[in-house]
């Protein structure tokens, strides 16, 4: 009878521990419901994420990482102090996600990894998720290289296929010498990984991308004027009209370099520009 009252008590004791994990589980999915639905019903108020930056785990870059930022960066001085900590956050967290890798010679030195890196994370800065998941390997190449995907020579290329992002260090260089012509070999590189990994990844942010720039597309497609006047303008270089994808990379270019100067002539486009990238902060 003792024996039989022992198992009976530990049993009770398994039964009080199975719930209990059970109840908790409950909770955490209950929790997690509501969330996505308050999250949800935000996004379609306000057609961006809930919140953006997590204020805690934040990873740190060392002096001189961080003196490259400040001395030929000049989106992170826009930044306020907080902000910056963000930045540079991301910009650790992103060098430490990618392979970069030197091609035709390049040995790859601290001030690549920092501005390349330093310029993914400016676009998305906005965003919740801003690994750009498509991206595995940087490689870095001294200048124009040839390219197999169409057998030319290329500054930029980016290649879903390998998950692998290229770039002409010599022209990327060059995108920054003059930061307000609308050329920017980086970020128009960088613009149409985004894009692509828009489409694949369900994250909050990834589906305000790709939300935003259908509705553009349907804005455009629907005004007759206004395509005429973006052409008529001048403002886009030719190369935008050449598809979608050219025509997204080209005018985030544009909305980096010269946001005044857009949302003065252009400021539906601007506003849709801005909501793509959730972009709320240094003066845009």
């Amino acid at each position: 009878m003792k024996l039989n009252y022992k198992l009976i008590t530990i049993l009770e004791g398994v039964d009080s521990n199975i719930l209990g994990v059970f109840l908790v589980g409950l909770l955490f999915m209950l929790i997690y419901f509501v969330w996505r639905m308050v999250e949800f019903r935000y996004v379609i108020a306000y057609k961006r994420p809930l919140y953006v930056h997590v204020p805690f785990l934040l990873k740190s870059l060392n002096k001189s990482q961080r003196a490259i930022l400040r001395n030929k960066f000049t989106f992170y001085k826009k930044l306020y102090p907080k902000q910056q900590r963000f930045f540079e956050h991301r910009v650790a967290s992103f060098i430490a996600d990618k392979d970069f890798i030197g091609r035709g010679g390049v040995k790859v030195s601290e001030e690549m990894k920092v501005l390349i890196s330093a310029t993914a994370v400016m676009l998305t800065f906005g965003f919740r998720d801003f690994y750009i998941g498509l991206i595995d390997k940087i490689f870095i190449y001294p200048e124009a290289f040839y390219s197999n995907m169409n057998e030319s020579y290329h500054k930029g290329e980016f290649n879903p296929k390998l998950q692998a992002l290229v770039l002409s260090w010599k022209d990327f260089e060059a995108g920054y010498e003059i930061e307000n012509d609308n050329l920017n070999l980086g970020i128009h590189e960088f613009a149409h990984a985004i894009h692509l990994n828009s489409y694949k990844e369900k994250d909050v942010s990834a589906t305000i991308f790709a939300d935003s720039f259908k509705e553009l597309i349907d804005l455009l497609a629907k005004d007759e004027g206004l395509r005429k006047a973006l052409i008529e303008s001048e403002y886009f270089r030719n190369y935008a009209y050449t598809n979608q994808f050219e025509f997204i990379a080209v005018i985030i270019e544009t909305f980096i370099e010269t946001p005044k100067e857009f949302q003065s002539l252009f400021p539906e486009i601007y506003d849709k520009t801005k909501q793509m990238l959730n972009f709320h902060f240094a003066g845009y």
